[in-house]
């Protein structure tokens, strides 16, 4: 029986397809500050946190029943650690202490830290013209998102930092590891929103000091981040993560701030600048035009592990 080779061609609808199905993802988180300040009781994040994460685990894990095998329970909790557990609670305490400029700038950067995890641990070669068009996404995200007088908080500084780089690498050890043989992706997502949400739970009465307020806006808002926000965009996230490379998966996420501060410019009538709207254009053109550079493969072979 002869194999037919493959018409390079065809792959290209399925790749523009699987990104365009990625970028949904920080699409939907972009709408996540909306939601929050509209819907949601005040000074509650881990208590959000949590509410995202573990209904859209229990129903992913209704759609795709199962267990990781014994070799990849401590995978997927290291993935649930890094992916939610911990980027969950630095997200929201980088948010609550620094300028919304300053922790979308930090958070963007995600794919100059892929980068050097790729150099540092030689998963894959990364070509100079990504390392421009990730830059140029992250001061696209400064001119959209920074406004005021800058003031800068060393524990929210640190928290942003860190929520980046833990997000970063869980993208790239999402790719690296891929799925256990014969298991569906969903469950494998599944896993990661549960282990995160168990994590964050602990630190609801640490942090949140908030009234427990739960009226039909709430429900509406709670609903929305677990459903969509949660099962639905990780879903989506994790599935371009593993097929598309890492760089131009991160690049995406430079998605989120800018559909936030066009959301706060449509639906709260918060004014745009011109310089926001150079911005805006800027981290359009990096997040896209990353999308079409190609990873080189690692210096040492195959046997280091995919990167496409």
């Amino acid at each position: 029986m002869q194999t037919q080779p493959v018409d390079a061609r065809r792959l290209l609808p399925s790749t523009l397809g699987l990104t365009a199905a990625s970028a949904l993802a920080p699409i939907l988180w972009g709408t996540t500050y909306l939601v929050t300040t509209e819907l949601l009781p005040p000074d509650r994040p881990m208590t959000a946190s949590v509410l995202r994460a573990v209904p859209a685990g229990l129903l992913l894990l209704l759609i795709a029943p199962g267990i990781p095998s014994k070799g990849w329970r401590l995978k997927t909790a290291a993935l649930g650690l890094l992916n939610i557990g911990l980027f969950f609670p630095m997200l929201f305490v980088a948010a609550y202490r620094l300028p919304g400029g300053i922790a979308a700038v930090v958070g963007s950067a995600q794919p100059l830290v892929i980068v050097a995890i790729s150099v540092i641990f030689g998963w894959g070669r990364t070509r100079p013209i990504q390392v421009g068009w990730a830059a140029m996404a992250v001061v696209g995200v400064a001119l959209t998102a920074v406004s005021g007088t800058i003031r800068l908080d060393a524990i929210g500084l640190a928290a942003a930092v860190i929520g980046a780089v833990s997000m970063a690498t869980g993208v790239a050890l999402t790719k690296r590891w891929g799925v256990p043989p014969h298991t569906s992706p969903l469950n494998s997502t599944a896993w990661q929103l549960l282990v995160g949400g168990i994590v964050i739970t602990p630190l609801i009465p640490i942090v949140d000091d908030g009234p427990w307020a739960i009226d039909i806006k709430a429900v509406v808002g709670y609903a929305w981040l677990a459903l969509v926000g949660g099962a639905l965009a990780y879903s989506l996230w994790f599935r371009g993560a593993r097929a598309l490379p890492t760089t131009n998966v991160t690049l995406l996420g430079v998605l989120s701030p800018v559909t936030a501060a066009v959301i706060g410019w449509v639906v709260l009538g918060q004014n745009m600048t011109g310089i926001q709207c150079i911005g805006f254009g800027i981290a359009l053109i990096g997040s896209i035009a990353g999308q079409f550079v190609t990873t080189r493969p690692p210096r040492h072979g195959p046997e280091a592990g995919p990167t496409e």
